[in-house]
């Protein structure tokens, strides 16, 4: 395990200028000849407006950034998507529109009487698409979790319009994490107000491209909704878990206090991160429901309390649901943890903070589908290759244990990528990771998830990004194939490289390094 007392890893935590054009990139070893695409990822990169500094993680400035493969030559290219958050504070040289983690103090130039009526006009939800990219239908959408999506041209990485998915279907907001089937069908999961004024739970499914060249978005419809255990308190999601056949969604202790969202907001500089809370009695509920046609199953699966942002596979196999996930145990809010100060902090600190945190632990769940209420006290699941546990308690309550996969104090797989394309929803063997030290990303991981081998690539002063699995066209076997990551080597002389592992060990094949420095990139894709 790698320490840091240099603390380099800092630097992934800065601003950086956008690029006017494509850079070339300085090529060693020999980039596969079936790469021909690009790779693109979504990060913050404005980390401060003027001498407005953004506090959290998830608030700096949403930055696209793109790796181009052509005749095994590769170029660079990066711009900040043109979101209303960056654009009025690039205009106005503050901090306009409230982030994560970061008060918008009201403008200092209007009087007392455009005050008060602004602040009846309610809050102003951010765009800062930071996250994700993915396709709908034809077209790419940067995202983040709110209900604002931003349509992006993946070729010259300019900002074509923003969405508001209220205007289409009844949700708060949506995922970063969407599933989509081969069709191109997109299915995603938000909080949404449901019956008799309660909260719930909504997926959404966005149809694949239209025969009539329509916006498939404008045919999004819901399919089915989750309840929420608790009425005026949704539990974060982050992501949620698909099989060929059944939805899971994982609401865990990890409350959005809304009251405390709707009239704190405006009242005295709230953000969002004040208005989480953790519900220390709730454990974890994990819910079912069938996918086609959209039927939730009104079982009660309970387990331990754990925070989860990340799903790496569902499948189903003789009745039972199996669900592997990145979990940290405790009913903690991770993102407690992820303040810019801490992250930025000399590397002892970094290491006392995570010692408070919650642990990280690959888990496996198996959730019986087959559930008869004369079976209390044993073991449900048959299944040979687990130990997972569903115990049936009295009140009919399904008691989950989980099987760990992997687990190591502080080191965190995290930022799971599996071969989606091929094995998405069903039995696999393989997934792949960005192992987090004490929170700071230090390694790339693959996981054998039927024998728990792992593989690491690692180097030191480097700090990678989540790896994305592409598989060699004539490829047979599931890890047949390469990951792409990007890597900030701030000491270097070349300060940042995308790497290209072979899945199967994690053997270098190429590296492209440019001449700017990279910042952090959280999610991203690799397009055809």
């Amino acid at each position: 395990i790698f320490e840091h007392p240099a603390g380099s890893y800092k630097k992934i935590f800065e601003t950086c200028e956008e690029l006017a054009e494509p850079l070339p990139a300085t090529v060693t070893g020999r980039i596969p000849s079936f790469l021909k695409g690009s790779l693109l990822r979504l990060g913050p990169g404005l980390f401060e407006v003027g001498d407005e500094p953004f506090y959290h993680l998830f608030d700096g400035q949403a930055l696209m950034h793109k790796f181009d493969f052509k005749n095994g030559q590769v170029t660079y290219y990066r711009k900040f998507v043109r979101t209303d958050a960056y654009v009025r504070a690039i205009t106005e040289k503050r901090v306009v529109i409230t982030e994560f983690g970061t008060f918008a103090y009201p403008d200092p130039c209007k009087n007392i009487f455009s005050r008060f009526f602004s602040y009846f006009k309610g809050v102003e939800v951010t765009d800062n698409c930071l996250v994700n990219v993915y396709p709908i239908g034809e077209d790419f959408y940067a995202v983040t979790e709110t209900n604002y999506i931003t349509k992006v041209n993946t070729d010259t990485l300019e900002t074509l319009k923003k969405v508001d998915m209220c205007n289409f279907v009844n949700i708060n907001g949506v995922t970063a994490h969407p599933h989509i089937e081969q069709d191109g069908t997109v299915y995603n999961i938000g909080n949404c107000m449901g019956k008799g004024a309660t909260l719930a739970y909504n997926i959404v499914k966005i149809p694949p491209t239209q025969k009539d060249k329509s916006d498939p978005i404008e045919k999004s419809k819901v399919v089915v909704q989750f309840p929420s255990a608790e009425r005026f308190k949704p539990s974060y999601v982050h992501s949620f878990g698909m099989s060929e056949n059944y939805f899971v969604f994982v609401e865990t202790p990890v409350k959005i206090n809304l009251l405390k969202f709707l009239s704190a907001w405006s009242i005295r500089g709230s953000n969002y991160m004040d208005c989480f809370e953790s519900n220390e009695s709730q454990g974890t509920i994990f819910h079912v429901a069938k996918k086609d046609p959209g039927e939730y199953i009104d079982l009660k699966f309970k387990g331990a309390p754990i925070g989860m942002f990340h799903h790496i596979n569902t499948y189903e196999d003789q009745g039972f649901i199996v669900l592997d996930i990145c979990s940290w145990k405790g009913f903690e809010f991770v993102y407690n943890y992820l303040w810019l100060a801490n992250l930025r902090a000399n590397w002892e600190e970094v290491k006392k903070a995570a010692m408070m945190a919650p642990q990280p632990e690959v888990r496996r769940y198996v959730i019986p589908l087959d559930v008869h209420k004369e079976e209390q006290g044993k073991n449900l699941v048959s299944l040979p290759y687990t130990t997972a546990t569903a115990v049936m308690h009295a009140d009919g309550m399904v008691w989950l244990e989980p099987e760990v996969l992997f687990s190591g104090p502080r080191q965190a797989f995290e930022f799971p990528q599996i071969n989606y394309q091929k094995y998405g929803g069903k039995n696999y063997s393989y997934a792949y990771g960005l192992g987090l030290n004490h929170f700071i990303p230090d390694r790339i991981c693959k996981l054998n998830v039927r024998t728990k081998e792992t593989w690491v690539w690692q180097e030191p002063e480097s700090y990678p990004s989540e790896p994305l699995f592409v598989q060699t066209p004539d490829g047979v076997d599931e890890d047949d194939g390469v990951l792409l990551t990007i890597v900030a080597a701030p000491g270097s002389q070349r300060p940042a490289y995308m790497l290209i592992l072979n899945a199967k060990d994690l053997s270098e094949i190429a590296r492209a390094e440019v001449e700017c420095s990279i910042p952090v990139t959280f999610h991203g894709m690799y397009k055809q």
